[in-house]
């Protein structure tokens, strides 16, 4: 039986500025890069994978223990458990970072969500649990 969402994927072309507001802006912990193929996050108790899609579509060398050739073009979209209390201050810091909030409004079940970019374009979403009655 599946259990839950281990690790989820964006795509991103530069991983520099991916890196610096995943790990610089958000705060999330970086786990592992390479080179310009990959950076991974610790996010709770799951996973975010930031690949470069240039690299991922390449096929893996012969005998490597790399996963087979992947991608995705267009913007992505991840949201992030987050509590009502810290919506403010996830705001504020994007704010202060120059980020613009896209959106900010309640759900018809009083769940509140923040929408916003990362410098690839992926839409990204900060959302109370409730929203999907995960408290």
């Amino acid at each position: 039986m599946i259990e839950g969402i281990l690790e989820t994927s964006l795509y991103a072309d530069d991983l520099d500025a991916a890196e610096a507001f995943y790990g610089g802006v958000l705060g999330l912990q970086k786990i592992l890069r390479a080179g310009d193929r990959h950076v991974f996050f610790r996010c709770g108790p799951g996973i975010l994978l930031i690949f470069n899609p240039e690299e991922t579509v390449k096929p893996p060398p012969a005998g490597s223990l790399l996963v087979p050739p992947h991608g995705a073009t267009g913007a992505g979209h991840a949201c992030f458990r987050v509590s009502g209390e810290a919506i403010d201050r996830i705001a504020e810091k994007l704010n202060k970072a120059g980020i613009a909030i896209e959106s900010d409004f309640r759900w018809p079940n009083g769940a509140r969500s923040i929408y916003f970019r990362d410098p690839a374009g992926n839409s990204l979403e900060c959302a109370e649990p409730r929203l999907w009655n995960l408290e």
